[in-house]
């Protein structure tokens, strides 16, 4: 790289983009820059967990009977707060909270979108220290403009989102976002405390030698989940040997998936019957950003992934998620 050559910052961006496309009118671009805020104040913190009273259980448990760590309190109550002060959206839904947040007020009501969110996706490794991230969803409301937002604004299938995306805290912090033109990764720049685009025009390889899946429970596995693991554990004809990967946070299986191809399975099991990822805060954002990266989604080998209909906001689903040659090679194994 040049060291005179430029980087364009999101702000920056998402301002360009503004230009190329006239008639929009940049909610969007701001709720987007919004997001990157609170990511920004996460960060900081996530950076100094380790000498702040940050980690370690906050004293309750989510709706979904999951103990809530500190952290996992503070990322949400940063997006929440980053968005409510937004001039940009009406509502947000959140995994940590039982019910959607309505923001009543006039620029509220008057804003187009509401936003799902896991404030703190893989919090179970944050005193381990391993990678976490903050995962987003963004849909037009369906409900007039002017009146508070409702559930029926937050239950869409996955197809109908505006833009979705993650942040991932690792060894640099990223913030990587679809819309329905492209999927662009921007990395924070720690010396401006911006994020900068590194990543420009993402797509998925189409093919890979890497498999994800935790094979702890392969005895609670359904026997065509079993099979799918087995064809990826065993030689092929060509003495192709598939790398087996599990990080155990979700943000960070489909940051390696993006940018190195691969596959991501999280099937049903046991006590998760219906499967354990939530449709609307995880899998939803996932699959969109992955299929406009050129990958598929599926929840098993008949449904697309972003053609189901939410019921409830914190509904699981099994996901079957990565490059597209080896979701078709497992879809007749699974159905």
């Amino acid at each position: 790289m040049k060291m005179n050559q430029r980087v364009m910052t999101l702000d920056e961006f998402t301002i360009q983009e503004l230009r190329n496309y006239p008639g929009a009118t940049g909610q969007l671009s701001g709720l987007l820059r919004d997001i990157g805020l609170a990511a920004k104040r996460v960060n900081v913190e996530v950076n100094k967990a380790g000498i702040a009273d940050i980690l370690g259980e906050a004293g309750r448990t989510n709706v979904q009977g999951e103990s809530v760590k500190k952290l996992d309190e503070f990322a949400n109550d940063q997006l929440i707060s980053s968005l409510q002060t937004s001039i940009y959206c009406c509502g947000v839904a959140s995994e940590e909270n039982e019910e959607f947040i309505s923001f009543d007020d006039e620029f509220s009501r008057n804003s187009k979108y509401v936003v799902l969110m896991d404030p703190l996706d893989g919090s179970g490794n944050i005193d381990v220290n391993v990678s976490i991230g903050t995962i987003f969803s963004v849909y037009r409301r369906l409900t007039p403009n002017g009146s508070s937002c409702e559930l029926e604004d937050f239950l869409q299938p996955g197809s109908q989102q505006i833009a979705a995306g993650y942040i991932i805290y690792g060894s640099s912090t990223m913030l990587v976002y679809a819309t329905r033109r492209s999927v662009q990764g921007f990395t924070l720049d720690p010396s401006i405390g911006e994020f900068c685009l590194s990543h420009p025009n993402m797509k998925v390889p189409d093919e890979s030698d890497i498999f994800s899946i935790n094979v702890g429970y392969y005895h609670l596995y359904e026997k065509k989940v079993q099979k799918a693991i087995d064809h990826f554990m065993a030689k092929d004809a060509t003495e192709k040997v598939y790398r087996h990967r599990f990080i155990g946070c979700m943000v960070s299986e489909i940051h390696r998936t993006l940018v190195q191809g691969g596959i991501f399975m999280y099937p049903a099991f046991g006590k998760y019957a219906q499967g354990r990822l939530r449709l609307c805060y995880e899998c939803n954002p996932m699959s969109f950003l992955m299929e406009k990266a050129g990958g598929l989604a599926f929840s098993d080998g008949n449904q697309r992934l972003l053609d189901i209909k939410p019921t409830e906001l914190h509904q699981r689903i099994p996901i079957f998620i990565g490059s597209k040659k080896l979701i078709e090679e497992v879809l007749p194994i699974i159905r």
